[in-house]
């Protein structure tokens, strides 16, 4: 054993010997200004052989001859250095100004960072990269300022985004995408490793270029290309995780929902109780509750798989430039049913330089997506489903094919049990995409004036087959042949956009730049929907279990219904840009795009926008100031318009029926309201300011922008009858403030690390309904409103001023005791409202704002460390200010015969002093209690690890490069106060218990030869 040891030590010593050994030194300093940098990393490529500079800046070294030194320092850029026999080697390192440097792509072109006078932020491929999802745009949570992002969990289900606040009552607030010149409102078939750049365009400025659709912020994407002069390169990626439910909501169990039953005093609720010990026995643990105790979410939920497979060819000549890629991504969901999400993707794009003055190329890519979605109502199902019911009930022997339990047999009015929906539906949506961009570049004057037309192509095909299938449990509960159906949805789009661009660049002496574009585009989409349903037919061929038989031909000719449907836009644009810099620090930028379509009366829109800039940091007084690298003001203003709203409906007739003389007659009915609807438009004012500081460790961003929306489209009420129509006459306002920074620092030659994060504010008000006081909202159980100085869809209702604690309290207020006059029942353990006006008298009038579904402010950042091979992020996202409706709860109360979550069980009235803030078992499902109060609405206010990620990098020369990862997905959720799985309900704020995000744990492995 000792000679093995020993002969292990030799040989690695002698590997590590091996080869001519040199030392060698120098000094590393500044190429600006010659001054020594100290801390500088020194090391020899390919090893863990290093160095760092002393306080002079100098350095000694063991390396081998033909071996090459890199050296590298925060803010400056890196260099390598081959060593033949030198001894001595000296380096300058130059300030890395990448980031003020780095081209960023916006509206038909592109810029330098430093030369932004508007609010343009960029997303880095790595950070999407690192979220293990099948939508891109869930990646983005948490990284732009300015930029809110609320997930969805269901497989392949699109996020929903809003840049800078909604904007719009009846139309999309949705962004425009840009992916390699086309347009889309969703980029479901993407994948992150397709993905080159990201830019989000966040102010009427920057994104009005791109005219009618980009009113609510642009998000420009270019996938990836390959490279000149470059040797072929193959990357493969992978990973494989499992998914699990976060924050499952706890709710009562069977001996917490028998104990608030028996206190309810509802005597339908004590004998449902008292049947289902009856049918399915006494609990051995406590003889007075059932013999069940199920957790529906946990019959419901299950952990999912979720896998990624990639591989890109990437490499060019000095004339062709290729990147070949595919793509296959899988996602099954946590609702346990068929429920699943698979996707693939091939790809190509070339670039050719055919000429010295003409460059053409093109790119395609090919999507086809297989999505199974959920029952929706079985989410609803699971909170109420009592514990003291099983998932199946052996009584019924008959059933086909899972004897499923029933509620109705212990007393309660519905099924109740999700099983039967789930295990019984088949939602099968298949897309198909063909995304393809061709261009010619022809240079007319080296490197002054060139001219681009590039033609866009896309296909959409769509194929939804939904199919109810039968099961039998008796004969009440049961889904016929008959009661079964089919639904198909078919449809198919193209997208033609041919734009035209003519560029000029030029410098006038040395303090002139110029640039100017003047371009047209033209843009038609088409659209075609089909759909047909219909009942299966006993007689027909129909066979539950074999797919092959679910068609239209096998429903019943009576029960059919099919409808046709189409549409087609189209338009055509001029625009153009002035870039004007004088002296390198004075900024100019102007845009302007005029825009025709077809779809409303007011045929063209003309889209000015305005930016400045001011390079502070360039002037003479700010020689001295050695701490600031760059600094930069910026002002702009822009006008966008929205053409995601609806065209104006015709007027209309009607058939009825009505009685004169105790006689029918058929009639026509005339519509007399018309709407009148027009482009909405927003006009935005910017104000930012950027810097990099501290040798360029510090970079920050800061902005502050007022949005308005004048015409806002909304409901106008007649002053005659009671019909409403459409009209250009509200008006809405956003505006905020957005931070964003990033600081880089260096612990030591080898430990590295970054902070960076962002912090944006939103307010939301209506400025105009046109003289009309309100406009309702939501439900009639919980009413919203649409009014002036208030945030859109405010909840409305009643403040609550604790619990009456005993009968002296009730009698004690004047409103409780008008109540009871009224016949309203009112006990201990009922909530106490606030009487407003202090009329003596519980009513409308004492409604009350109680909250906006719109976060006031939110918040995203990452943390990074880098330690030789090891590199560790973890990012996190939060959100508050916001207040969330929780409907169930409010359902339940309505509704008798239902479960309650667990923290109404633990915490509900149990007598005098117990709480001032439930209501007790007795008082839950009382009319008095059941009225829209703070009690239902719920802090939005959560803060979540958005993604924790170790990788381990692996380079040596003549092996592939390998990196290896273990990432953790949204693995935590704190939340202030709501009660539910997941705070991001939507921009509604209405908590309907929507699919939950899950977290997500992933082993990942990428290879690079």
């Amino acid at each position: 054993m000792k000679t093995k040891f020993s002969l292990i030590l030799l040989l690695f010593f002698a590997l590590v010997s091996w080869g001519q050994q040199i030392e060698v030194s120098g000094v590393v300093t500044s190429a600006s200004d010659g001054i020594p940098l100290p801390g500088v990393s020194v090391f020899v490529e390919g090893t863990s052989i290093g160095a760092v500079t002393d306080f002079d800046g100098k350095y000694t070294i063991g390396v081998q001859s033909g071996q090459k030194l890199n050296f590298s320092y925060i803010g400056f850029k890196a260099q390598s250095i081959a060593v033949t026999n030198q001894t001595v080697v000296n380096v300058a390192l130059e300030e890395d100004v990448e980031s003020l440097n780095e081209v960023v792509v916006v509206g038909y072109g592109t810029q330098k960072k430093a030369d932004l006078t508007g609010a343009v932020s960029t997303v880095k491929t790595e950070a999407i990269s690192r979220t293990p999802a099948a939508q891109i745009t869930q990646g983005f949570q948490g990284q732009v300022a300015g930029v809110q992002i609320s997930s969805q969990g269901s497989p392949g289900e699109t996020p929903q985004i809003r840049i800078r606040g909604t904007n719009s009552l009846s139309g999309s607030n949705n962004p425009l995408f840009v992916v390699d010149g086309n347009f889309f409102d969703n980029i479901d078939f993407l994948n992150p490793s397709e993905i080159e750049s990201v830019s989000i365009l966040k102010d009427a400025s920057s994104a009005s270029i791109y005219g009618v659709r980009a009113a609510n912020g642009v998000i420009v994407i270019t996938t990836k290309g390959g490279s000149y002069n470059k040797k072929p390169e193959i990357s493969f990626s992978s990973y494989v995780g499992v998914q699990r439910a976060q924050n499952i909501l706890k709710m009562a169990n069977a001996e917490q929902f028998t104990t608030f039953a028996l206190e309810s005093g509802s005597q339908a609720e004590i004998e449902s109780v008292e049947q289902a010990i009856q049918r399915f026995g006494r609990s051995r643990v406590n003889p007075n509750i059932p013999n069940v105790n199920t957790d529906w979410y946990d019959e419901v939920l299950r952990d999912a798989p979720i896998e990624n497979y990639d591989i890109q060819v990437t490499g060019g000549s000095d004339k062709i430039s290729y990147s070949l890629g595919g793509n296959f991504f899988s996602q099954q969901g946590i609702l346990d049913m068929k429920n699943s999400f698979n996707r693939s993707n091939l790809r190509a794009r070339i670039d050719a330089k055919a000429t010295d003055w003409l460059k053409v190329g093109g790119n395609v890519l090919y999507s086809n997506a297989v999505q199974y979605g959920d029952e929706g109502s079985a989410w609803q199902l699971t909170y109420f489903a009592v514990p003291i019911l099983p998932v199946f009930d052996n009584n019924f022997t008959e059933a086909d094919p899972l004897p499923y339990s029933d509620a109705r047999e212990i007393g309660y009015r519905g099924s109740q049990n999700p099983f039967p929906l789930m295990d019984n539906a088949d939602r099968r949506g298949e897309r198909r995409r063909i995304v393809s961009n061709f261009y010619a570049d022809f240079e007319i004057l080296p490197k002054k004036l060139n001219f681009k037309s590039s033609l866009s192509y896309t296909y959409r095909g769509t194929n939804e087959r939904i199919v109810q299938l039968p099961y039998f449990v008796t004969d009440e509960y049961q889904r016929s042949i008959e009661q079964s159906s089919i639904t198909l949805n078919n449809g198919v789009g193209e997208n033609y956009i041919w734009d035209n661009i003519l560029t000029y660049k030029n410098n006038f002496g040395e303090d002139h730049d110029l640039t100017l574009i003047a371009g047209t585009s033209f843009r038609d989409e088409y659209g075609r929907n089909f759909g047909a349903s219909g009942n299966f037919s006993p007689e027909s061929s129909f066979v539950r279990n074999n797919d092959k038989t679910w068609y239209i031909q096998n429903t019943s000719p009576d029960s059919r219904t099919a409808y046709d449907g189409g549409f087609r836009n189209y338009g055509f644009s001029y625009f153009g840009r002035a870039e004007y810099q004088l002296m390198d620090k004075y900024l100019l930028n102007l845009s302007f795009r005029a825009e025709g379509t077809n779809k409303y009366d007011e045929t063209y829109v003309y889209l000015p926008a305005i930016g400045l800039g001011w390079e502070i940091s360039k002037e003479s007084f700010m020689d001295n100031v050695d701490f600031v690298n760059f600094l930069k003001l910026r002002a702009s203003w822009g006008r966008v318009a929205n053409d995601a709203v609806g065209a104006s409906n015709p007027l209309s007739a009607n058939s009825i029926t009505t009685v004169f003389n105790d006689t029918f007659y058929n009639g026509i009915e005339f519509e007399t309201v018309e709407d009148d609807i027009s482009w909405e438009f927003t006009d935005e004012l910017n104000i930012g300011l950027s810097a990099y500081l501290f040798d360029n460790r510090l970079s920050l961003e800061a902005d502050y922008f007022v949005k308005d929306t004048d015409n806002l489209v909304i409901n106008v009420l007649q002053f005659i009858g009671t019909g409403s129509s459409r009209q250009n006459v509200g008006g809405v306002r956003n505006k905020g403030i957005e931070l964003a920074a990033t600081w880089r620092g260096q612990f030591s030659d080898d430990f590295s690390y970054s902070i960076s994060g962002n912090f944006s504010t939103l307010d939301n008000e209506i400025t105009s309904l046109a003289g009309q006081p309100v406009l309702e909202t939501g439900t009639a159980e919980a009413r919203q409103r649409i009014i002036v100085g208030q945030p859109i869809n405010v909840f409305y209702g009643w403040e609550i001023d604790g619990v009456y604690q005993n009968e002296a309290e009730i009698l004690a207020d004047p409103a409780a005791q008008a109540a009871i006059a009224q016949g309203t029942d009112i006990s201990p353990g009922y909530f106490r409202y606030k009487d407003r006006n202090g009329d003596g008298i519980l009513d409308a009038e004492d409604r009350t704002y109680l909250g906006s579904p719109i976060p006031t402010f939110y918040y995203g950042g990452n943390i990074g460390l880098n330690y030789k091979d090891f590199d560790l992020n973890i990012a996190f996202y939060g959100q508050g200010g916001n207040v969330i409706f929780n409907s169930n709860r409010q359902e339940v109360i309505r509704t008798q015969g239902r479960n309650i979550d667990a923290d109404l069980a633990i915490n509900r009235w149990r007598g005098e002093g117990s709480t001032n803030s439930y209501p007790s078992s007795e008082g839950y499902r009382q009319v008095w209690n059941q009225r829209l109060s703070e009690f239902f609405l719920q802090d939005g206010d959560f803060f979540r690890i958005q993604n924790i990620q170790l990788g381990y990098t692996l380079k040596q020369e003549k092996l592939p490069e390998i990196r290896l990862t273990l990432t953790a997905d949204r693995p935590f959720l704190w939340t202030k106060s709501f009660n539910g799985f997941n705070p991001e309900v939507g921009f509604d704020g209405r908590d309907t218990q929507t699919y939950p995000t899950p977290s997500v744990y992933s082993l990942g492995v990428q290879v690079k030869f």
